[in-house]
């Protein structure tokens, strides 16, 4: 399997810019202060994202086919839906 790139650049290294935007989001986030349910589940949402992200591209998960992908996403998914829970009925 060849990969081909786009616009010259890996799809590897997308990912690379996308983690390293999404990290500079949540960092950006936190260092204004800012709070409240709505963003609280953005940047979990964010976490999750850039989890299957790297389970996908840097872990070689994407490849693969059938139960072998899904352990990392059960992984993201159970513990992000028990936060999001208790964010929740935290308010």
């Amino acid at each position: 399997m060849s990969i081909k790139p786009f616009l010259g650049i890996l799809p590897s290294t997308w990912v690379y810019g996308i983690l390293i935007a999404l990290t500079f989001v949540t960092y950006s986030i936190g260092e204004e202060g800012l709070g409240g349910l709505e963003l609280s589940l953005l940047v979990l949402g964010i976490a999750i994202i850039k989890g299957h992200l790297v389970g996908a591209y840097f872990m070689g998960l994407g490849k693969l086919r059938g139960p072998w992908r899904w352990p990392v996403s059960v992984w993201l998914i159970i513990p992000g839906g028990l936060i999001a829970t208790a964010f929740i009925f935290s308010n």
